[in-house]
Parts: C-alpha cells; structure tokens; sequence
C-alpha cells in the first residue's frame, strides 16, 4: 500500500521524523517522504496544507501527516488539510501534564532537553546545514560551493533529494544536490562551477527498471519515464562516474538510511552531535 508521509515542523522536523519513522515501522505501506520543516507562518502553512491537498487530490487517499508545531494558528491550517494529521509532541504532552499536574510552557524557542549553552553551538550548526541544504536543492544555487561536505550528483529520482536534507537533518552535514536531465545526456559533464570541488563529489545511481517505475508515478507513459530513456540515462550516467573516478552507490536497495551511512563513511564525515 502506497501513502504519502509528511513530516511537518516549525523547527528541524528532527522530532516528527523518529517518532513518524519508528510508528511507521510498525505497517506494511510504502511511503513516500515529504519533510518540510521551519513551517512558522501562515503562509508556509498554507503551502504545506496545499502540498497536503494536492497529494489527495491525486491518490484518492489521505496523506499521512505527522507534525510539531507550538502555534495553534498554525495546527488549525495544519488540522483542516486533507491529510490525517497527527500532532506528535501533543500525544506525550497531555498524558505527562495529567499524571505530572505541571502545565506545559508552550515555546516557539525550544531547546531539545539535555543540550547545554555550550552544545547548543553544535545544535544550531546542524540547523544551518539543513538551511544550506535547502537552498541547494536540485541545483537551484550553485554558490558557496567551498562550504559544501558533499555534492551529490544523479538522474532525476535517484534520491538526491530525500538523501541530501537527512545528512542535514541527522547529521549537520552541508549538502548540494545537483540532478542530471535528459538534455545533458548528449554531451554529459560536470558543471564549471562544481568540477574544482572533484574532491567533494559523490554519485547515485539506481537499476533502470526501478527508476522507470518510479518516474512512471510521476509522469506515467512519457519518455522521461520509459525503460529506454532509463537505460541511457543510467548508462551515461555511470560512464561519467567511472571516467572521472568519482565514488557512487547503487540505490536501488537501500533505505535512506543506508544511503547516509555509507556515504559518510566513503566520504570520512563527521556528523555534528
């Protein structure tokens, strides 16, 4: 059974994916991943419920919707989505306060328990890599190239994406993501830009036939989503990897999960705890 998750907070969204991911773990569905954090306004919250409503709209059914947000404004736009949404913090909050008789202090500014003064430094770095992540999506900046850990290089739906934000959400790792379409397979390279930085690159790559069902939930029955075009794709793709001795990973069998950890260890990162 397939479902849409998301994952939705006016922080990291750290919070909503374990607790998410771990109640997840308990059904036979197969999920896709939609993490949208910093969600702190209401015109952010007004695009994620659109997010939410569109996923309906094209499946027939509702998304799954697991989110921390301190701002009841905010939950109520959340809460009239056409998702199952699901408040995460809440859940505990109301059992601990009865059984505790000590009323929550509700806080937009909230310090995950246990960090000090001293390690907040560390905490508010991690949440400067998921920033520096987002803003390098799928190749919408190519600038300040120098702070990037890794650059992730791909066909689209390789898993560039869902790969790049956990290293940022998990593992304060600064991540850019850049996809490699259709047209660049007639003379395929490494942009100007990212080639001084060879050192940084890490390739994904995916069997045709499962990128080819992937894109067909997409873009079913086009060329981008046909076998053929897959196979070339990955084909170039690979040939570049090689060529340029750069280190990859088949995706197509691992989990996000698996993907980050041996990333980080092909690539020597640290993660920031």
């Amino acid at each position: 059974m397939k479902r849409n998750v998301f994952y939705i907070s006016d922080g990291t969204a750290i919070t909503a994916e374990a607790l998410g991911h771990a109640v997840l773990s308990q059904f036979n569905i197969e999920p896709e991943f939609h993490t949208i954090p910093f969600v702190d306004n209401d015109s952010k919250a007004m695009d994620v419920c659109h997010k939410i409503d569109t996923a309906y709209t094209q499946t027939g059914v509702k998304p799954i919707v697991f989110y921390s947000i301190v701002s009841p404004e905010i939950k109520n736009l959340i809460n009239n989505s056409q998702g199952l949404c699901l408040d995460v913090v809440q859940s505990l909050i109301a059992p601990l306060q009865q059984e505790l008789n000590i009323s929550p202090v509700a806080s937009a500014k909230r310090r995950p328990y246990g960090l000090t003064e001293n390690n907040m430094i560390k905490y508010d770095a991690r949440i400067a890599a998921i920033d520096y992540t987002l803003a390098h999506d799928d190749g919408i900046s190519l600038r300040n190239l120098e702070l990037a850990q890794v650059i992730l290089l791909g066909v689209s739906r390789a898993g560039k994406t869902p790969t790049s934000l956990y290293l940022a959400l998990q593992f304060g790792v600064y991540a850019v993501n850049y996809p490699f379409v259709s047209d660049d397979m007639n003379n395929l390279k490494i942009p100007p830009a990212i080639l001084p930085y060879k050192n940084k690159l890490f390739g994904l790559t995916i069997d045709p036939e499962r990128l080819s069902a992937i894109r067909q939930e997409r873009k079913g029955n086009s060329n981008y989503a046909s076998l053929r075009q897959c196979r070339m794709e990955v084909s170039e793709v690979e040939a570049l990897y090689r060529k340029l001795q750069i280190p990859y990973l088949n995706t197509t069998n691992y989990s996000v999960e698996e993907i980050t950890a041996r990333l980080m260890e092909t690539m020597s990162l640290q993660r920031q705890r």
